[in-house]
């Protein structure tokens, strides 16, 4: 564990007041990830200060480290320092999928949010988290959604993930924890750096930032900007989809007077509305390719993990499951 002591503003609790706010009237409760380490133990200590509502911790314990039993038992004696109730959920990592240990962790937690009902999860990310996104999902070719990495607010299924800290330095929480005295405990894997994330953490970013020391504020304020422009292809897209969708299909007399770029971005965007995975671009622009090329008697399909784009009946269709 790690504890130490110093100075601070008042503006980080005064901004996570803030963010707290307004949205205040759409909470019963405040839940807050808790790992453990600094970044969460900042994030529940601040809500913990600055709420009026219930706070309730969550740690998911997901069994891969020799010290996971003993992390629990940290975030115990850490809530009950604060008078916060805590939550510990154990999960189990599934690695089936091919994803990597990172992703399938990461769909675990999720998953065990998820089956609490909750009204929201509070977790820490912060704005060298968002900078390490933009840069891996460009070194991934995500796109622009990818791009735009992480939203101070999204849904994710039925789940609502709110992230009050996002726009916050890791020298402003470092900072914040020396000046409350608080400790923390140190994730070993952290320091892997055959894991991505790490990679692009202790070697790429911290290289680019000692050749350009704002790189972490421009990455992160790229990713605003980039999320600006998905909302208004999103608009874009809702536009097209209203102007021509008959009994949620889109008929194919229309679809081929649409241009190749406007039509994909309206299957991406109703493929997201729907919760499907999108398809890697080299799919996609074939698919688009196959509607606007293909006779009448020709009948394009993509086959997805969550169902199926088909045409059928002189109409774009989608289908749930296999």
């Amino acid at each position: 564990m790690v504890a130490s002591r110093n100075r601070l503003s008042p503006d980080l609790p005064e901004r996570v007041g803030a963010f707290l706010a307004d949205r205040f009237g759409s909470l019963s409760r405040i839940d807050v990830g808790l790992s453990g380490g600094i970044d969460s133990v900042v994030l529940l200590h601040l809500l913990r200060r600055v709420s009026r509502l219930p706070v309730r911790a969550i740690h998911v314990h997901h069994g891969l480290s020799p010290n996971a039993d003993g992390w629990a038992v940290f975030c115990q004696d850490f809530c009950h320092s604060l008078r916060v109730d805590l939550t510990i959920c154990h999960v189990s990592v599934d690695r089936s999928q091919g994803d990597g240990l990172e992703a399938a962790a990461r769909n675990a937690r999720y998953g065990a949010f998820a089956g609490l009902q909750l009204d929201g999860i509070f977790l820490a990310q912060h704005r060298g988290d968002q900078a390490e996104t933009v840069l891996l999902n460009l070194l991934r070719g995500t796109g622009l959604i990818g791009l735009a990495a992480m939203p101070q607010e999204r849904t994710r299924g039925d789940l609502r993930i709110l992230r009050p800290l996002l726009d916050t330095g890791r020298d402003e929480i470092e900072a914040y924890a020396r000046c409350e005295g608080l400790q923390w405990i140190e994730d070993e894997s952290n320091a892997d750096c055959r894991l991505t994330r790490n990679f692009i953490r202790h070697k790429v970013l911290l290289g680019l930032q000692a050749r350009f020391p704002n790189t972490e504020q421009v990455l992160a304020g790229t990713a605003g900007h980039l999320a600006e422009s998905v909302l208004l292809l999103d608009e874009l897209a809702a536009s097209d989809w209203l102007a021509v969708s008959m009994e949620h299909a889109l008929p194919m007399t229309e679809v081929r007077r649409m241009a190749p770029i406007r039509l994909k971005n309206v299957l991406r965007w109703r493929l997201r509305n729907l919760g499907w995975q999108v398809p890697v671009a080299t799919r996609l622009e074939e698919f688009t390719r196959q509607l606007l090329t293909a006779g009448t008697d020709r009948h394009p399909a993509l086959e997805l993990p969550q169902g199926r784009m088909f045409v059928a009946k002189g109409a774009l269709r989608w289908a749930a499951g296999k």
